[in-house]
């Protein structure tokens, strides 16, 4: 993801580790846990979005408000987020939300036990519970912070991980079950950004649906500006605007006269309620 800046390469490498295949799974509501009566209504942004590892200067969200995207994903807290934010504040996020621009709110939370490579939080077993309650806070006190409301959803980053270590994979799927009850308890909406082969997959193909997030964003570079196309799993899984699709990575594009090297996905999905 552009929140840890992986080269290209190391992310294909990553990917390809873990297994490329996908099988189709179980269904899955697409908002569990949610009473329509208490409940914010939902803000839905369908087009193009863009992930980049630091939130663009306002000056740079000017130019780049051509209409080729109409939202952008932004880190608002983590232990394990690449980027420091110098200008992601509430001033920042009413701004941009004044241009138009809709927000997806990202958190990059605890990772795998079996994950390579070093991360300054790693989940364990005896700790994935506490952690997910804990970041989930976290996650809340950032986004309200930022003028996020109650109501928007939060997106926890996942990278890839060897999905087939039963343990490990347990582990993971607890965090991310106290993560989402954390968000859900602030009457934040759940949101999950992982791999199909991998982090995505746990999570579509559980046999228990339980506290599982309601939105899936999916890391499938295919280049199609799609989330029904090359959907793996069910098609009755995360309907009624719940996908995301990051189609594509590392994509120095030019608009305005600003530069920036972005992911791109194709978005039908909960963002932001600002303002």
């Amino acid at each position: 993801m552009a929140g840890h800046r992986q080269s290209k390469k190391r992310r294909y490498i990553t990917w390809a580790a873990v297994g490329a295949a996908v099988v189709a799974g179980a269904g899955i509501a697409a908002q569990t846990s949610m009473a329509a009566t208490t409940w914010p209504a939902q803000k839905t942004f369908t087009g193009r979005a863009f992930d980049t590892c630091a939130a663009p200067s306002l000056s740079a969200m000017k130019a780049w408000h051509t209409g080729f995207y109409g939202a952008a994903a932004v880190y608002v807290g983590g232990k394990n987020r690449g980027c420091t934010q110098p200008n992601l504040t509430s001033s920042w996020v009413k701004s941009v939300s004044s241009l138009g621009w809709k927000l997806v709110p990202l958190y990059v939370g605890a990772q795998p036990p079996c994950q390579s490579g070093s991360n300054p939080e790693k989940l364990t077993a005896s700790t994935a519970a506490s952690l997910g309650a804990q970041d989930a806070a976290d996650a809340v006190a950032k986004a309200s912070a930022l003028g996020m409301k109650a109501g928007s959803p939060v997106y926890l980053d996942m990278e890839a991980y060897d999905i087939t270590n039963k343990a490990c994979n347990d582990a993971v799927l607890t965090y991310v079950r106290a993560f989402d009850k954390g968000l859900r308890a602030k009457t934040y909406r759940s949101g999950y950004y992982g791999f199909t082969s991998s982090s995505a997959k746990a999570v579509a193909t559980a046999a228990d649906k339980t506290d599982l997030p309601g939105n899936l964003w999916y890391a499938l570079w295919d280049k199609q500006n799609t989330t029904t196309a090359d959907w793996p799993w069910g098609a009755t899984q995360f309907t009624g605007h719940s996908r995301a699709h990051q189609y594509m990575v590392n994509s120095k594009e030019t608009y305005g006269g600003v530069t920036l090297t972005v992911d791109r996905d194709a978005w039908d999905a909960p963002v932001a309620i600002t303002g």
